[in-house]
């Protein structure tokens, strides 16, 4: 299987599947000298581990992780970093029903029409379960992004039809509640709707917005590595994933030039120097592909968990009809357990396009090699 490779100078390779013995990943191209410990990325894949509240799989996963290669003395060497999770809480036998049925919503069609085999437990290789290398190389790029000034925060705005209010927006709410909703008013609406959910075996989708403050300009490429389409890329690959927009995304269709374009003021610092920033945010902090200085704030539509309980007309290899009623631990919204694989994909993108970016002038390469 090729495309499990994301990156160029700062690059992740995943491996693993639900069911089998674990999931892991290769971090290639962090440089030597970050401080770094198990506890660093312990604590981000907490944020997704199952079980954590009633509207979650209750699989029951310590997701402890190793770190096999790369770090000497708590930072790291220069050399791969390498981490491995163990599955401890695998059910296969609940999808020993599934062998020879194609699940709708899954990618069971899809994958047994390219490869002619395919993991049918919990859906192997395209599990949601994956999502623990990212978020533990995304560990990785945070601390290093930390380094720099660059922070990353993400939430969701909506589930199960329920919007936050833009008056009561506080990220900081967003880590009090099992919804990882800004707005407690709106998560407290949104509970009873997915309680009435789960109670008729269905399940609910939602939006993520994730919001980036600290990113200097310039940070993406004119052309075909843009920093909007990059971070797409990078956020698209996510399995629930089903729609991206940055900034005004698809309302920016429907507004004139003079309403899209953010005007520029300048203002000097402390220091003196000159500083130049946009009067709005429509572009949601990119402009020709680059990043402009400002917050880059973009949203991510999670589709609903495909795994439910209701009855689903279906075939099977044979191309038989059936009946297919899915048994299980599954999450009945999946948008929280998201918000921090968001997070950990536009921070694994934007570390490699920062490293990409200190090639991009003469001066850069010349305070690199000779000092100033």
């Amino acid at each position: 299987m090729s495309g499990s490779i994301f990156g160029k100078l700062f690059s992740i390779s995943t491996w693993g599947e639900s069911h089998g013995a674990g999931v892991g990943v290769c971090v290639d191209g962090c440089p030597a000298g970050l401080a770094l410990s198990e506890e660093d990325i312990q604590k981000q894949l907490d944020r997704r581990r199952p079980g954590q509240s009633r509207f979650t799989t209750q699989r029951k996963e310590s997701d402890t992780v190793r770190i096999l290669s790369g770090v000497f003395e708590g930072k790291t060497t220069g050399t791969p970093v390498s981490m491995m999770v163990v599955n401890e809480d695998q059910h296969s036998k609940d999808y020993s029903a599934l062998e020879n049925v194609f699940r709708p919503g899954h990618a069971d069609f899809t994958f047994d029409s390219k490869y002619g085999i395919r993991d049918h437990r919990g859906g192997g290789r395209s599990s949601g379960r994956e999502t623990i290398a990212r978020v533990a190389a995304g560990a990785i790029a945070m601390k290093l992004l930390g380094e720099l000034g660059i922070h990353i925060d993400a939430y969701a705005t909506q589930i199960a039809g329920v919007s936050v209010s833009k008056d009561r927006l506080d990220p900081e709410e967003a880590k009090s509640n099992p919804l990882c909703m800004p707005d407690k008013e709106a998560a407290l609406k949104c509970e009873a709707v997915l309680e009435e959910l789960k109670e008729k075996g269905d399940s609910a989708g939602g939006i993520i917005e994730c919001r980036v403050d600290g990113l200097k300009p310039g940070i993406g490429e004119p052309v075909f590595d843009k920093l909007d389409a990059v971070l797409a890329g990078a956020v698209m690959s996510i399995g629930a994933v089903k729609g991206f927009e940055i900034g005004e995304g698809f309302a920016a269709a429907g507004l004139t030039g003079s309403q899209n374009n953010d005007g520029f003021f300048a203002c000097k610092t402390g220091e003196g120097s000159l500083t130049i920033a946009g009067k709005a945010d429509h572009s949601g902090g990119t402009l020709g592909g680059m990043s402009d200085g400002g917050p880059l704030i973009f949203r991510a539509a999670v589709k609903p968990t495909p795994s439910i309980s209701i009855p689903q007309e279906t075939v099977d290899k044979d191309g038989r009809t059936k009946e297919l009623v899915i048994h299980g631990r599954h999450d009945p919204v999946i948008v929280p357990r998201a918000v921090v694989v968001v997070e950990s994909m536009t921070a694994i993108a934007l570390a490699d396009l920062i490293l990409q970016d200190m090639g991009s002038r003469l001066d850069y390469v010349k305070n690199y090699y000779i000092g100033k």
